[in-house]
């Protein structure tokens, strides 16, 4: 998929403000303190997911940082054509006068109610906070409230958005919802455990469930499933939940239940890795301490190893193993606190696994490696029709990546491969079902969503491909969605790809803040080389093709934890 570096015209808009307000004469005044009420869901972000939001073109996601209040807020990358819409219909009671407010941050960002009023703000560096009434019509029951920015002026952020007065129904509806049913865990790793439940039902409509941990409301979300997380590894929890609908009504508790998080580690890897590649053979290679004390960042995937001849393994193919400027980036590296994971393969050059005559010999290369560096992790960057479209040499590194971590205690392996837009392709599916043949132990599936070839949506087609990813994972080794995401890595490029894809910032920003709340083990691009401005300056390698600041994604890399 292909995303053209856009010429955004700056063109001048009018503000389309304040439309005819929906209220009729002898509306009614808003009600007492004791009756108004926020009565949206999700008001903060704080459950980590959009819903019950629903945002336009995909566009919408759910950021740590910048926030208003609490940990999370909302992000609307905005296009060209897309102003990033998102959107929560609530229930409301006919010829009543509504208070809306929510603080934002960005150009031209917007703050109404669907067909009614509403308030703006031209260009705040911070948040501010816009406020806005209307009243309801006579027969209205129900109201569309939206924020949004502008077209070509970046992204908008939201927080902690209001909608103060009383719910559809009001004083009439005192009916609670029925209990919701049948809670069950449908996963559970060291650090969260998740839910599902049956649907509870109610004489007006059920608007949200909270979840329960004891006592505690822990999360509120619109659907019947959560993933609960920031828990204790091996500790008990006992999680029950409630329905609520839009007067406020609260249905009697499910069916508890109680679970046991993973000890550490447990339900996937406990592997972590923020590592963009650094290739001292190409590209002005940067000092990696001036990168480090820039961004943050703690680990680099070195670029690349590949057979020198014999099976004997080079820094691309011709640098001595040790000795030369690849051991000089990675002892830097390390007295700076830092650590590596060499990348053995690529797209071309001589390479390990389709040269070593067989499996134990490929082993004794890796190993030759692994001992020169006392490494805590490899990957195996499998691509092109040598190795990744050879069934026998996937077999051949599997074995060999089984090999060496039987060998290594503690030692992660790491698998990276191309994919389609909807996930891995038949040889990334072949791929996974030897590894689960072979029992080859691999620790984090990297796939490298960029190069889909034509006009793409590069944050939609990046979530939509790991998402096949998952279900793959699932499917060939029967685990939840939990541990399948703790097996996943993203590996994208900044900027201008090789079929000129555009991988913004704020694209980027988007992708790692996904895999931060899907808790996936890697995100990783192409390549720190790279990281640098030039805008308009091409697919070249030491620097993106676009308009960004130097390193800026390495650091967003950087706020990776998963």
């Amino acid at each position: 998929m292909r995303i053209a570096n856009l010429r955004r015209s700056r063109h001048r808009f009018l503000a389309l403000l304040g439309t005819a307000a929906l209220a009729l004469a002898g509306a009614v005044a808003l009600p007492g303190t004791a009756q108004a009420a926020n009565i949206l869901s999700n008001p903060g972000f704080e459950t980590g997911s959009l819903s019950p939001w629903t945002c336009s073109g995909n566009l919408g996601s759910v950021v740590s940082s910048p926030v208003h209040g609490g940990t999370k807020a909302l992000a609307g990358a905005v296009s060209a054509s897309d102003n990033a819409q998102c959107t929560q219909t609530v229930s409301v009671q006919p010829n009543t006068t509504y208070s809306l407010s929510g603080w934002v941050r960005g150009s031209y960002v917007y703050l109404g109610v669907d067909g009614g009023a509403s308030t703006w703000t031209t260009s705040p560096s911070a948040y501010s906070k816009l406020t806005v009434s209307f009243t309801t019509g006579a027969s209205q029951t129900s109201a569309k409230i939206y924020v949004h920015g502008w077209y070509a002026q970046g992204t908008y952020y939201a927080d902690d958005i209001s909608l103060d007065g009383p719910g559809g129904g009001g004083g009439s509806d005192t009916q609670a919802p029925t209990a919701p049913t049948n809670l069950t865990s449908t996963g559970k790793t060291s650090s969260s455990v998740s839910l599902s439940w049956g649907a509870s039902s109610d004489n007006v409509g059920v608007s949200g469930y909270d979840v329960y941990s004891g006592s505690n409301q822990v999360l509120s979300v619109s659907g019947t499933s959560a993933t609960v997380g920031g828990l204790s590894p091996s500790t008990a929890y006992t999680f029950t939940v409630k329905a609520r609908d839009a007067a406020g009504n609260t249905s009697p508790a499910s069916n508890a239940v109680s679970v046991t998080t993973n000890a550490g580690g447990g339900g996937g890897t406990g592997f972590k890795q923020a590592a963009p590649y650094l290739f001292e053979g190409w590209g002005d290679p940067p000092s990696p301490t001036t990168v480090m004390n820039a961004t943050g960042v703690k680990w680099f995937t070195m670029a690349f190893v590949l057979d020198s001849g014999g099976c004997n393994p080079a820094w691309d193919g011709n640098r001595a193993l040790t000795g030369g400027v690849d051991q000089t980036a990675i002892n830097q590296i390390r007295s700076a606190g830092g650590d590596i994971v060499p990348s053995f393969g690529g797209w071309q050059g001589s390479k390990l696994g389709a040269n070593c005559s067989s499996a134990s010999a490929l082993a004794g290369a890796l190993q030759k490696v692994i001992d020169a560096y006392s490494l805590k992790a490899i990957d195996m960057d499998i691509e092109n029709t040598d190795e990744f479209e050879n069934e026998a040499v996937q077999a051949k590194i599997l074995t060999a990546l089984k090999t060496v971590k039987a060998n290594n205690p503690g030692l992660k392996t790491i698998v990276t491969f191309g994919t389609s837009t909807t996930g891995p392709t038949y040889y990334g599916n072949r791929l996974i079902e030897q590894a689960q043949s072979l029992n080859a132990g691999i620790d984090v599936f990297t796939i490298m969503p960029f190069d889909f070839g034509g006009g793409s949506d590069m944050y939609g087609n990046t979530v939509n491909a790991t998402e096949g990813l998952k279900a793959k994972l699932k499917s060939t080794f029967g685990w939840d969605d939990a541990t399948a995401y703790s097996h996943i890595g993203i590996s994208g490029m900044n900027g201008l790809s090789d079929q000129q894809e555009n991988t913004t910032p704020a694209i980027w920003t988007q992708i790692r803040d996904w895999a931060n709340s899907h808790h996936i083990a890697r995100l990783a691009f192409w390549a720190v080389n790279r990281d640098r401005p030039c805008p308009g300056g091409g697919v070249v390698s030491n620097c993106s093709g676009i308009s960004q600041s130097t390193w800026q994604f390495t650091s967003i890399t950087a706020g990776f934890t998963g």
